[in-house]
């Protein structure tokens, strides 16, 4: 009997059983992977404030810090923002394969039992609590417990058994690849972003600098406007900025765009990341938001297992938690998102040069959209309701 499982050992699962262990709760976490941190399904990328809000950095899991970003318009128009001005995909590119084990480690040290290459498959209910099936090292394993936590990514299999979230729609997904290239001449004091829809439908390209000469350059494209594979996307854009370099790795997978949903929550389970959808809609970005649900998950299960309250009603606490702190902002942006998704290339061209060499004080989306309307009166009507 564990007080509170956590499925996936990502930075939400990982967040989420150190905040239970560091409260006395029996934790236990599991990964299917037989090794946490690897795939990288990443750019990597987090504010210097997010992270600061959790974890002391130690600079062996920093691969770079970055001073500023510049942004593209599909015509070239280049919008700089400067460190002062810095949104959260900026800041400090991680190298996640050692951010997350070292998150791992820190759950285990606070006294988290964490175990590989150990699968969830299924629940049932026995009284209040929940006997969890298992596939541990290739046999069959069940243990029961009060509280279960799906840190388990999109797609969770967590959310889908227990009907909290549903298979995501096209529009709903961002379908991603991304090389590992070394050998690259870029100013590494900035992150990259390219926008357009030729060159990435319903997305946009990324070149992320790591250490010793190395940057993560990727894509992310929306498979209801994509006519091709987002790796096709990706070949397509190195060859048209020229991209030199040697590709070390291959990485493709997915992000959740959904905005906010209604609850992460029900009885006796909690979601967190991007289980909950917690990824923004406009950057992908979900680092961030992954460790404060990961959080605010452990706080609200240790106050379920102390008030013996596992209900739904008692864990829509969480839902209280991450809906102030980050959710408000998914739903705004999810709208956002839709109206960008309606731009031709032309008009990203006009709205990025209405903006080139404006010195924004404050790099966020309500920044961003204040200048826009200050320089395109005609904008005033259509983003009213944001």
């Amino acid at each position: 009997m564990f007080d509170v499982v956590v499925v996936g050992a990502g930075p939400a699962g990982s967040m989420a059983a150190k905040t239970c262990a560091e409260r006395g709760l029996n934790v236990l976490l599991i990964e299917k992977r037989q090794e946490i941190g690897t795939p990288v399904r990443c750019a990597e990328g987090i504010s210097k404030q997010s992270l600061g809000k959790f974890l002391k950095v130690d600079k062996k899991w920093i691969a770079a810090e970055v001073f500023g970003a510049k942004i593209y318009a599909p015509d070239g128009t280049e919008v700089v923002m400067a460190e002062e001005m810095a949104g959260n995909e900026v800041g400090f590119v991680l190298e996640r394969k050692i951010f997350d084990r070292h998150l791992a480690r820190l759950a285990a040290k606070a006294g988290a039992e964490i175990i590989v290459k150990t699968a969830f498959v299924s629940f049932e209910r026995v009284g209040d609590k929940l006997r969890l099936k298992m596939n541990k090292m290739g046999e069959r394993w069940e243990v029961e417990t009060k509280i279960l936590i799906g840190a388990d990514g999109v797609e969770s299999r967590v959310g889908r058994i227990a009907g909290i979230i549903k298979t995501l729609k096209k529009s709903e997904i961002e379908s991603c690849a991304q090389y590992l290239i070394s050998d690259i001449k870029i100013d590494e004091s900035y992150t990259y972003f390219y926008l357009g829809k030729n060159l990435a439908p319903g997305g946009y390209a990324w070149i992320f600098p790591k250490e010793n000469n190395c940057a993560n350059v990727g894509i992310g494209v929306l498979p209801s406007m994509a006519k091709a594979t987002a790796k096709e996307y990706l070949d397509k854009f190195i060859e048209k900025i020229g991209v030199k370099g040697k590709i070390v790795e291959l990485v493709c997978g997915a992000v959740p765009v959904y905005g906010e949903i209604t609850t992460a929550v029900t009885d006796n389970i909690m979601l967190a990341g991007d289980a909950a959808y917690h990824s923004d809609p406009i950057t992908g970005g979900g680092i961030a938001n992954a460790l404060s649900a990961g959080y605010h998950a452990g706080v609200v299960a240790y106050e379920a297992v102390e008030k013996d309250n596992f209900s739904s009603s008692f864990l829509m606490k969480y839902d209280e938690l991450w809906k102030t702190d980050f959710g408000w902002k998914l739903g705004r942006n999810k709208k956002i998102q839709e109206f960008l998704l309606k731009l031709d290339d032309d008009m990203l061209n006009n709205l990025a040069k209405s903006i080139s060499g404006i010195n924004i004080r404050e790099m966020s989306v309500q920044a961003i959209i204040t200048e826009l309307v200050k320089r395109n009166p005609s904008l005033i009507e259509i983003l009213r309701n944001f």
